[in-house]
Formats: structure tokens, sequence, C-alpha cells
């Protein structure tokens, strides 16, 4: 029988046909220093494997991590990054951590939390380019998500990748590890999802998959409808480390190298969600996490339920499809959810072109944060 897997060159050509000419374009040349697109921020210097400073709480391992504290990095009194190990993913993971201002000085006070998932080719210090995050009523939290890990348990487990259990990290892990050492409002209306790109189909999966946890979410220019080829064909660009369109210019890898670190070692095109083709079911698990299929968005009724997208680039203009028909399908479930598409962005921001980028995404969630924040209020 003959596979039907696919090879880096048909992923670009794929991409060409699915995404239009310019994602061939942008998978073949290198792309312009100093901007940031797909998911990926520029890094901030930080002070590297530096131990804990005064006044950043102490860390116990559990619930299957451990904290390597010696790869400790602090960005600030309110601002830190820890280092955990875990079976379930292969090698060290980063987690982001923004504090309120005034978390040491109230220690009697509880926070609500917001995760922020970060797209492919990503860091957790995208957060930098989104200061509306380190907000002073909550606390972010942003877990590592690989650079194609999708938010997901992978099917194949014995990929270059090695162990790729991402969603059992987050849920089972992360989420439980942060409620033990942090002073935080554990119950789902004081805890939110938000990601973008790669990162905003996570979000809607975690809040789909755990309803229990997430009472709030938000998807910014997310892959959130796995029925669109459009965005299956940017996961298999991720497997196949074929970067283009969704994987563009941007600083987030290596310090002022203006390029694109793409998405790591080249593993299986059926390697994170197995089969991509609508054959005899071979697709089987790709339906079932699709954030789109009606079944799944029924998990949400309850929830708070944000989407922002622009639609003029190569890659916005499938995330604005996709996004009206998630919006769509929660309207006749009779869901109550947010659609903010602001087209080519001027009725964002002036930074704002309406592209797959923080120049969007960063006044798209000054926009939403305060609303975020007046959900967590009213909750008590």
């Amino acid at each position: 029988m003959t596979s039907r897997r696919i090879t880096a060159l048909g992923a670009a050509f794929a991409l060409s046909a699915l995404l239009g000419p310019g994602a061939a374009l942008a998978a073949a040349a290198p792309p312009a220093a100093g901007s940031a697109t797909a998911g990926s921020a520029a890094t901030p210097s930080v002070t590297a494997a530096a131990p804990p400073a005064a006044g950043i709480p102490v860390f116990t391992d559990g619930h299957g991590l451990r904290v390597v504290p010696e790869d400790t990095q602090v960005h600030g009194p309110t601002d830190f990054t820890l280092t955990v190990t875990t079976p379930q993913v292969s090698g060290k993971h980063r987690i982001r951590i923004l504090l309120p201002a005034a978390y040491g000085a109230d220690p009697d006070r509880r926070w609500p939390v917001t995760y922020f998932l970060h797209g492919g080719g990503g860091t957790v210090d995208d957060v930098a380019a989104a200061p509306a995050l380190h907000a002073d009523s909550m606390i972010t939290v942003v877990p590592d998500g690989g650079l194609k890990g999708w938010y997901a348990d992978w099917v194949m487990q014995n990929t270059a990748e090695g162990a790729a259990n991402w969603q059992t990290f987050h849920l089972s892990q992360v989420v439980p590890f942060i409620d033990a050492n942090l002073r935080t409002r554990s119950d789902r209306a004081h805890r939110a999802v938000v990601g973008l790109s790669m990162g905003g189909f996570g979000a809607l999966h975690y809040a789909q998959a755990r309803p229990d946890l997430f009472g709030h979410v938000a998807a910014l220019s997310g892959g959130v409808d796995f029925g669109m080829w459009q965005v299956r064909a940017a996961v298999l660009a991720t497997e196949l480390n074929v970067t283009g369109a969704w994987c563009a210019s941007t600083t987030s890898g290596s310090a002022g190298s203006g390029r694109c670190t793409g998405y790591g070692p080249v593993v299986d095109s059926d390697a994170i969600f197995g089969s991509p083709y609508p054959v005899f079911g071979a697709d089987r698990v790709w339906n079932a996490v699709d954030p789109a299929a009606p079944a799944n968005l029924a998990r949400l009724s309850g929830s708070g339920i944000t989407l922002y997208t622009g639609n003029n680039d190569l890659v916005d203009v499938h995330t604005a499809a996709a996004s009206h028909t998630v919006k769509g399908r929660l309207d006749r479930l009779g869901i109550p959810s947010r659609l903010v598409d602001y087209g080519n962005g001027t009725s964002l921001s002036p930074s704002c072109n309406g592209g797959h980028n923080y120049g969007c995404w960063a006044p798209a969630l000054a926009d939403y944060v305060p609303r975020l924040e007046g959900a967590f209020a009213a909750a008590g």
C-alpha cells in the first residue's frame, strides 16, 4: 500500500496550495530581521541561572514535576522562570510566572490565574511582547508548549522529540503544581486559559477537555478548526519543520538572530494526531480533538469565550474563517461568546496590520485582560 505520509517537500507544496503561493515563498526565503510573527516574540535579556531572589516564592517538587533550581531565571521581583523536568515530556521545560505587584506584601490574599499558551516556534518569553498579561489583579503562568507540541498527548512517543505528552504535562501536572506552590484561587471561575496561533488551538482544546479547570478561554488567531485543510497543513508543516507563513520572521530564537528557529527536529507526519487523511476513519484523533466540533463546543457551556482574529495575511485569512465557524456553531448551540474580527487592524490599534503577529495580539490582549479581570471580580 502506498504510504499516506508526506515529505517536507510535499508539505511545502501542500502549504503553497492551501495557504497561497506566498507560503511556499516564505518557506524558502530567509525572513526579514526584527519583526515578530507566527506565535513568537522578541526575547528579553534575562539573568541566566540565577537563584531565586528575595521575595520570589520557593517551589517544591510535586505532581510529577521536579524543579531544577540552578536553572531558575529572575527577570524582576514579580517575573521569573522556573525549569522543571517530567517523565511526560522529554528534556527540561520552562514555566514563566508573572505575579501581581502586591503578591508578596499581601500574604493572606489569593489570586486568579491565567495560563498563556504561546504559538508554534515560540517560547515562554513571548509573553514579554504582551504587557497586558502582567497584571496586578492576577497571576499569569506561561508553560513551555514546545516548538510544535500542539498542546496534545502525541500519538507517537518514539520520535526524535521523545516523550511528548504535553496535555498531561500542562493539565495534570503544571496546574496542580502552581496551585500547590502559589496562593491561587483554584476554582474554574478564577482560572482562564488564553492562547494564540498554535496556542489558540491549545486554549480552546484545554477548556473543552477540562471545563472543570477553566471558566474563561480566549483564542487569538487560533488554528481552531481541524475541519479546514489549511489548519491541518499548518500542523504538518510543524511536524516536518517546513517554516513558512505560520513561522516567518522572529527574534524569539537565538538572541539577535532575526530568524525563525523553526519547529525542531523533523518527525513523522502522523506523529501528533495520527493520519490527517479522512479515509476510513484514519483521521479519528483529529476529529476527536477538533475545537470546532459541535460536541466539543458544547462542553464550553457556562464558560466565558472570546475569539480574536485579523483577516489580512496568508495565515489570518484562515484563522478568521475558523473563528467565524466556531462563533456560528456556538450561536447555534445557544452558548454566548464574543468574536472580534479586526480585519486589517485599523479598528484595533495603529500597530496592527491585521496579520499574524504581536502588533495585533498585544493590543487584542490589552482589550481582553480588563474584561477578564472584570469577570474574575464578578465571580467574587
